[in-house]
Order: structure tokens, then sequence, then C-alpha cells
């Protein structure tokens, strides 16, 4: 009975490197086949089934690999976009906080500059505040005070969301191995420092062809955008990727996030920032 029983111990270790070797390789065919989606443009089937059920941190390391092969290819990160940041879809997709996706320089787009037919597979568009930082914010438990010094200055901005899976048919799983469902983004040009904002009381309203289609407000981005900021900066130095002067951070929806349609024509005021617009060409 003794042998038995030191043997045991020995074989649990052993099945364990066995089911971490088939995660490992599980990731790496999902980032793969994420990957694929985008590039062709050909949405995929929710990944979710493929990884362990509501396993988040499996998802992230399904867009860490995506993101190192970006680094690889000489992709230029310049920020981070936070999604998830109103308790409705939070509850919606059974999580208790917001999640983040990556932003490299070839998903910006200057303001008002059509979006090519047919680039995107099913775009959607949310207005969000966009924090430009003037200082690193790496600190492991900043606070508000350190967002607002390491902010250099905040403009209204257009996330231009798209889903690699297939209808919008996602979970959480989904859109954070999706590198939660980041797409391309659109910044206004007249900048304006945080310190003369009051981030949770501005208004915004997004309009196209005259017409509201998303109406909200900074207290809808987890009670004021500095607040989703400071969860971004605590959660990016935890995770080792930092914030660093100069990048972006699209800091979340200020209302419901509108599909649009090819031709279209979108813009975002946000009271004390101005506007911002995304347009999208019309198909041939």
């Amino acid at each position: 009975m003794a042998s038995k029983t030191k043997a045991n111990p020995k074989a649990k270790p052993k099945a364990a490197a066995k089911a971490g070797s088939g995660l490992d390789k599980t990731i790496r065919s999902v980032a793969d086949s994420l990957f694929e989606a985008e590039k062709t443009g050909q949405a995929i089937a929710p990944v979710r089934e493929l990884l362990p059920e509501n396993d988040v941190g499996a998802a992230y390391r399904v867009q860490e690999v995506n993101t190192k092969r970006a680094l690889a290819a000489g992709r230029r990160l310049v920020g981070r976009k936070i999604g998830l940041t109103a308790v409705a879809v939070q509850k919606q997709l059974g999580v208790d906080q917001p999640d983040y996706g990556m932003l490299f320089a070839d998903m910006a787009l200057p303001d008002g500059e059509e979006v090519a037919h047919g680039k995107l597979i099913k775009p959607r568009v949310e207005a969000e505040v966009a924090f430009i930082l003037g200082r690193d914010l790496d600190q492991e438990q900043p606070t508000v005070a350190d967002v607002i010094l390491a902010t250099e200055y905040c403009v209204p901005a257009i996330e231009i969301v798209d889903s690699r899976i297939a209808e919008w048919k996602i979970k959480i799983v989904d859109t954070v191995a999706d590198n939660a469902s980041a797409a391309m983004f659109v910044l206004g040009c007249e900048p304006k420092p945080l310190r003369k904002l009051d981030l949770r009381l501005c208004g915004m309203v997004m309009e196209c062809k005259g017409e509201p289609i998303s109406v909200g407000a900074g207290a809808a981005c987890l009670g004021n955008p500095v607040v989703a900021v400071l969860w971004l900066a605590r959660t990016m130095a935890r995770v080792g990727r930092p914030l660093k002067a100069g990048d972006i951070v699209m800091s979340g929806a200020l209302g419901p996030m509108t599909p649009v349609g090819w031709g279209d024509v979108v813009e975002a005021r946000i009271s004390g920032l101005g506007s911002v617009r995304a347009a999208f060409a019309k198909g041939q």
C-alpha cells in the first residue's frame, strides 16, 4: 500500500503537464483561427466551446499570442481599449469587470477618412473619450490622481468594433480572445486638458444621417471614464504590459454600441470635448 501511496503524487504532475500541453495547443489553434478570420474577412464560429468553460484567463492567452504575432510582424502598439464598461453589458455576459484589447498604429483612422468598403466584417461604432498619456502610468497601485497627472489631454473618439465571430454571437471568452472585438478607431483633433473636464457629467450624442443613433454620458463608463482608465492601468501593470507615455487609451463606450452600414457617416459630439466623425465607403 505504501508504494501505491508514493506513486500517486508522481502521476498527478504528469497528468497536469499533459493537460497543460493540450491547452497550449488549443490556445495556439484558436489564435490561428482568429488571425486568419481577421486577415481574410471570413468570420468563424464562436471559440468559447474550444476553450475551458468561462476561462477568461485562457481567452487572454489567445489574445496575447496574436499580440506577440502582430509585434513580431512589425505592427506598432500604440495603446489599449477598454470594453464592457457598462454594468448592463457585464451582467449580460456574466462578468463583473471590464475587459481590454490592444490598439495598433494601423488601426488608427484620421477624422472623417473613409473605411475602405469590405475591410471589416460587420462593423459597429461606439462614442468614447480617448486619453493620451504624457507620462508612464506603470505603478502597480495607481490612484485617480496618478491618472490625472499622467494624462496629457483627452479627445472625443469613435471606436469601430468588429467581431471575427460570425453574426456577433459572442460571450466573454469569445470577445476577449478576439482582442476585445477591436478593429479601428478615430480620434478628434482638438485636445482638451483633463483638469478642465468633468467627464462623469459629459453628455454624448452620436448621429447618422441627421438622426441620433446613440445617446449617453460619462457616468455610463464605470461611473466615470477616469475610473475606467484607473482599472486598466492597474490591470496592465499586473499582466506585464504597463501603460507608457504616448499611449492612447480608449476608455469605453458612453452609450450603446450601434451597427453601421457601408456608405454611412457617423458623428459623435461629447460636451466639453467637441466632435469626431467616422465614415464608411460605399460599395462599388
